[in-house]
C-alpha cells in the first residue's frame, strides 16, 4: 500500500502540533516546517485540507499558527486520511463486470471490501495521542549516552 507524501506529512504535522500543544498558543507553520524539514508551501496545502476537515484551527498574525481543534485523543489517523486522501476509501474499479460478474462480486466482497474495512478499523483506532506517546518513547531511546 502506498500512502501519499501529503498524508504522511499531515500525520507528522499533527503529531508535531500535539507535542507542542498549549491551549492558548498556536504553532506557527514555519516552526513545523523547520522542525520536520518539510516545505512551508507544501505544508500550507496540507493544512488547508486539515482545516477544511475541522481537524485544526488557525489564527493569523504575529501569534498566529495552528492548533488541534480537539484533544489529540479524539483525532484518529483515519480522520487525517479522510481529510487528505479524498479517494482512499473510494469503491474500487470493476475488473471484469461484464464478462464474469460472479468473479467480480467475489473479488469485491472477499478482497476489496474486507481490505477497506480492516484498514478503516485499524486507522480509526490509532489516535494522535497514541502517536505522540510512541514518539516520546522513541525519543528517549535516541538520547542514551554511552561512556567507555
Amino acid at each position: 500500500m502506498k500512502i501519499s507524501a501529503k498524508t504522511r506529512y499531515g500525520i507528522a504535522a499533527m503529531i508535531n502540533i500535539a507535542q507542542n500543544y498549549s491551549r492558548d498558543e498556536y504553532v506557527p507553520i514555519v516552526s513545523i516546517s523547520e522542525q520536520l524539514s518539510i516545505s512551508k508551501i507544501y505544508l500550507e496545502q496540507v493544512f488547508s485540507l486539515l482545516k477544511r476537515a475541522n481537524l485544526v484551527i488557525s489564527t493569523k498574525g504575529a501569534q498566529g499558527g495552528y492548533q488541534l481543534s480537539r484533544p489529540a485523543s479524539e483525532i484518529s489517523v483515519l480522520d487525517i486520511f479522510k481529510a487528505i486522501e479524498q479517494n482512499f476509501f473510494e469503491k474500487p474499479e470493476a475488473t471484469v463486470p461484464n464478462t464474469a460478474q460472479d468473479i467480480e462480486k467475489a473479488m469485491q466482497n472477499i478482497v476489496f471490501y474486507k481490505i477497506d474495512n480492516v484498514l478503516e478499523i485499524a486507522l480509526k483506532n490509532i489516535t494522535i495521542l497514541d502517536l505522540v506517546n510512541e514518539a516520546e518513547k522513541n525519543k528517549s531511546d535516541d538520547n542514551y549516552m554511552f561512556y567507555i
